[in-house]
């Protein structure tokens, strides 16, 4: 190389991103974070300093960038936490904590909600429930699905890790939905289902950006970042019946962890998750440290119906999305709340 492997520009701007508003079906725009930085980073800095790349995208590098960005550069600036609460668009009325007592940007993003209170469930016991509030994407692995979507958001057997064959072998040919979090989203997951846990194991990896730009341009980055994987038997008493369930909460570029802080009653005596641990549906599960973070849902085939008004959004035509470009066909991403209904248990082959 003759020159200098920083740019003198960073690429031109692509088209904005939009989504559809569950609440009221309208089409909004998002407001991308570090859009600048994450292209940047991921299209400059990538293919020209690759060695670069790498370390930035690494475990200590992310919890640096972390540290500097909600300790540092927001904590610089943080002076009325009602002020910053209403910039990041976080309700106060919805949070456990009176605003004098999130005095910090990291306690802010952290934050614990009335959600018993201002994410209602769905009554059906057969109901799975969305793990987090997000922007979904659904998939299958079915070639004769409408949804079949293969390759593009991350690798199936590389996601479970290539070791786990029995999970592998039972959720081929199944479906999926991507969660995506961005940062200003509550940050706690929420159980999707109710059941008995089989196994719960964390996947090493990196610290890739869970940004649209960046997804496109790694293709299958969440089976590339580090996670933790958690496999639920739902057919047993007091499950959901929606079969085997592996809920894949992936790491991102300045998530510096994944606590697991299991509740049945509230935040109240938290419990890490472990195999035989029976998880009630709607509970808080885990926490990602501030940034954007992803949760990945696998269902065995057949086993689960989505929702329909999602599965139509999906497909909506006259929209702008990076998904949408990078992918070759429509992949408009829902807007939806933790605890809200994404789908219906489907009943076990063989059973009436």
């Amino acid at each position: 190389m003759t020159g200098p492997w920083w740019p003198l520009s960073v690429p031109k701007r692509p088209p904005q991103h939009q989504y559809v508003d569950r609440g009221n079906r309208s089409v909004q725009v998002e407001r991308l974070y570090g859009d600048r930085v994450i292209r940047f980073l991921y299209s400059s800095v990538r293919e020209q300093a690759p060695f670069v790349f790498r370390a930035l995208t690494g475990k200590r590098m992310s919890s640096l960038l972390g540290f500097w960005n909600y300790e540092g550069f927001l904590g610089g600036t943080f002076r009325d936490p009602e002020a910053f609460m209403k910039a990041a668009g976080v309700d106060p009325r919805e949070c456990l904590d009176t605003p004098c007592r999130l005095d910090t940007p990291k306690k802010v993003f952290e934050r614990r909600i009335r959600y018993w209170d201002c994410r209602p469930m769905p009554n059906d016991p057969a109901a799975v429930v969305s793990p987090a509030d997000s922007k979904v994407l659904f998939g299958s692995f079915c070639e004769t699905s409408s949804l079949f979507i293969k390759g593009k958001f991350f690798d199936f057997e590389e996601l479970l890790g290539k070791r786990k064959r029995a999970w592998l072998k039972a959720l081929e040919g199944g479906s999926f939905a991507v969660f995506r979090l961005t940062p200003e989203k509550y940050h706690y997951n929420h159980t999707p289902v109710a059941g008995k846990v089989l196994d719960h194991y964390a996947v090493d990896g990196h610290y890739h950006a869970c940004h649209p730009e960046a997804v496109v341009s790694m293709i299958s980055p969440f089976s590339k970042n580090r996670r933790v994987v958690t496999v639920v038997d739902t057919d047993v008493p007091g499950g959901t019946g929606a079969g085997l369930v592996a809920m894949v909460e992936v790491v991102a570029l300045m998530i510096g962890d994944i606590v697991q802080c299991y509740s049945e009653k509230r935040y109240d005596d938290p419990l890490h998750v472990g195999t035989n641990l029976f998880l009630r549906k709607g509970c808080p599960k885990s926490l990602f440290r501030p940034g954007s973070s992803t949760v990945v849902l696998l269902f065995e085939p057949g086993r689960i119906h989505f929702e329909e008004d999602i599965v139509w959004n999906m497909r909506r035509s006259g929209v702008d999305s990076i998904y949408t470009r990078g992918f070759g066909q429509p992949l408009m991403e829902t807007e939806v709340l933790v605890r809200s209904g994404i789908g219906t248990a489907g009943r076990r082959p063989g059973k009436s």
